[in-house]
């Protein structure tokens, strides 16, 4: 049976409709897709930024670190130019000792300038033998130098005074022991309190610090007078390098309580602390001058000359402070020349000791000269045991209230050129 057209074309129609909606369904699926893709392509580029700063990071985390090792290396290549030219000097082995506690053989001292040599021999030999058994290991070249502080003018009375030898063979003995070394080196501290002690004690904090300085020989006697350098050092960590040189096994408190190596020479210096004579240095001369006595008991260009003093001595009462003596002690016949004679209020008979001369100077410097108080120069100049310039400089509260003792034009002025 032959098929209408109607239905042909409803057929076709139908056909047309399925072809729509399968396309519809296509057009859908495909802008799902590209959804899904813009979508995933966004996350991409978002990754993609975030490996890209990663990378921008870690370059220049890379850059920053090259730079850093490039500074070590150059460190390291400069601490090695360092180490070759430490390696390329000497290493220091100091001795310092003190002369005033630590007193030669008497044998070596009799033999003058010999026996000097072989003192400075014994000391060598004794130091390279310590060296070789401690098993000291060095880097470079070491070079051995011994100082000695002492106050010659003392040490001469006290080993005279002993029958150790004369003040000539300790003359020749210096000089053999200088001589034996361009770096054996004697200091002559000269008159002063602790001026020996004060001398090794920034001797030992200098050195000690130099990384050069392989070790330090300390001869500070038997006494513990050097106790509180020795607590300092430990403090400061800086007592590794330092070994004790003593004449015999005993030695002082502050060896065995910070466990000091110890090096005995048995030969080199006596087993026994000599006691220093009680004796005052001799006054200067001040031919020329001729003061007279004041109200104040300084001297004055107008006085006429006159002479002496007492040639008997007697001791101070140490429980006195020195002015509290009755009479006190001349500041002028102890530390000047004293020209007053018998017109003197002041005693010029006591016997003082090199820590009671210096106290009498301290205690000098507290009073005006009177030439500089009076508007006049000087003519002892630094030699003058009085004091040319006020205890408490420019800021003197009794200058302020026109009561101070300095009158002088100059003698608030603390510029270096004026002595004290």
């Amino acid at each position: 049976m032959a098929t209408s057209p109607v239905a042909e074309a409803s057929q076709q129609l139908w056909n047309q409709l399925v072809i729509l909606y399968c396309f519809a369904d296509l057009s859908s699926a495909t802008i799902q897709r590209n959804a899904d893709l813009e979508n995933r392509l966004a996350e991409l580029e978002v990754e993609l930024a975030v490996w890209k700063q990663a990378h921008a990071t870690a370059i220049e985390g890379a850059d920053r670190e090259a730079k850093a090792l490039k500074g070590r290396l150059a460190s390291l290549n400069s601490q090695v130019a360092s180490m070759e030219t430490f390696m390329s000097q000497s290493l220091l082995v100091l001795c310092v000792i003190d002369g005033d506690a630590c007193i030669f053989n008497d044998l070596l001292l009799r033999q003058g300038h010999e026996g000097g040599r072989q003192a400075a021999q014994q000391l060598t030999r004794a130091v390279a033998d310590y060296l070789t058994s401690e098993d000291v290991h060095v880097l470079g070249r070491l070079s051995f130098w011994v100082t000695i502080y002492f106050n010659k003018a003392i040490l001469a009375s006290v080993l005279e005074r002993h029958k150790l030898c004369s003040p000539e063979q300790l003359d020749a003995f210096i000089m053999g022991f200088s001589q034996s070394s361009p770096r054996f080196v004697l200091v002559d501290v000269g008159y002063g309190k602790d001026a020996t002690f004060t001398k090794i004690t920034e001797y030992l904090q200098t050195y000690l610090r130099f990384p050069q300085t392989q070790r330090i020989f300390f001869a500070g006697g038997q006494e513990n007078t050097y106790a509180p350098t020795i607590a300092a050092l430990q403090n400061d960590g800086l007592l590794g390098k330092v070994a004790l040189l003593e004449a015999c096994r005993t030695s002082p408190n502050y060896a065995q309580k910070h466990r000091l190596p110890i090096l005995t020479v048995d030969t080199l210096f006596i087993n026994q602390r000599l006691s220093p004579p009680l004796r005052t240095p001799p006054p200067l001369n001040m031919n020329g001058l001729s003061p007279t006595l004041t109200s104040g008991g300084l001297p004055t260009p107008h006085s006429p000359h006159s002479m002496s003093a007492s040639a008997t001595g007697r001791l101070v009462d140490p429980t006195l402070p020195l002015h509290k003596h009755s009479p006190p002690p001349c500041n002028e016949f102890y530390l000047m020349s004293c020209t007053k004679g018998g017109a003197c209020k002041y005693s010029h008979d006591y016997i003082l000791t090199p820590d009671q001369l210096a106290t009498l100077a301290a205690n000098a410097k507290k009073a005006p000269c009177n030439f500089l108080k009076n508007g006049l120069q000087c003519p002892y100049g630094e030699r003058c045991c009085w004091g040319h310039v006020c205890p408490n400089g420019p800021k003197c509260f009794h200058l302020s209230k026109g009561k101070c003792w300095f009158k002088g034009e100059s003698m608030h002025d603390v510029s270096p050129h004026l002595s004290p």
